[in-house]
């Protein structure tokens, strides 16, 4: 397969657009497992009628792990929210109603969000064992109904098309709590624009009557994984900081 220069670079993979499908190549420092796990979630999200491009294969492509997937033409929500910014709130709640539907899916067999966060927090070398201890013991005394999660989450994961709005980038995705999904949208937002991320979250919690304050308890668990990813654009200090803000140790 020849697949020319890619179109997108994520944290973890090149995007190519070859014979008109979409062709994602996994950065080979990875587990060898990471293109099976990530095909697998987007096929469960496919199979509960939502919104997501149909995987075609995995495979490896010159030795190097691949999912084969659907081609989606259209631009991202991100994108044509950049070129008009006044209609941010109109493309924001556009997101909030797919990601309702979302939320509204209870999963069968997917990663639960418990573990994938309490992974995550146990690999932080920012953090000593007293507060990794003060995280893991407040994950674990959240209650709550398990819905299905994306995890990431965002304005630049949805594609939108001539007829629909199609959500991409199901590696994140879980089952866990929609608070902590809230959450996480809204710390990602705030990296951009605290105004943003406001008018999501004030968005979000009409449509669903959430609290505010019930996503934020969300805070230092989903800032302590995300310390994890160790993702270029974002300052560590800024997370360490809601950390300590919520944690009283």
């Amino acid at each position: 397969m020849i697949l020319g220069n890619p179109i997108a670079r994520g944290n973890t993979a090149k995007i190519y657009l070859s014979d008109n499908k979409i062709v994602k190549v996994f950065n080979d420092y990875l587990p060898e497992t990471e293109s099976v796990n990530e095909a697998n979630k987007q096929q469960y999200a496919y199979s509960c009628g939502l919104p997501v491009p149909k995987v075609l294969d995995v495979t490896k492509i010159n030795g190097v792990q691949a999912i084969i997937m659907e081609y989606v033409k259209g631009e991202t929500l991100g994108d044509l929210m950049f070129k008009d910014k006044e209609q941010a709130e109109y493309y924001l709640d556009i997101s909030v109603n797919i990601q309702l539907e979302i939320h509204s899916v209870i999963p069968g067999v997917i990663e639960p969000m418990f573990d994938k966060l309490f992974r995550q927090i146990e690999s932080v070398n920012e953090l000593d064992k007293t507060k990794k201890n003060y995280l893991l013991k407040k994950l674990d005394s959240f209650t709550y109904e398990n819905r299905l999660c994306h995890g990431d989450f965002h304005l630049f994961n949805l594609i939108k098309t001539d007829n629909q709005v199609v959500v991409i980038d199901w590696v994140d995705s879980s089952a866990g709590d929609i608070r902590a999904d809230v959450y996480r949208t809204y710390l990602l937002y705030s990296q951009l624009s605290s105004e943003l991320a406001d008018m999501y979250l004030r968005l979000y919690c009409e449509k669903s009557g959430l609290l505010r304050s019930e996503v934020f308890q969300w805070a230092p668990i989903i800032a302590g994984a995300r310390l994890s990813e160790s993702v270029s654009s974002e300052k560590s200090e800024r997370l360490i900081d809601i950390i300590n803000h919520y944690c009283q140790i």
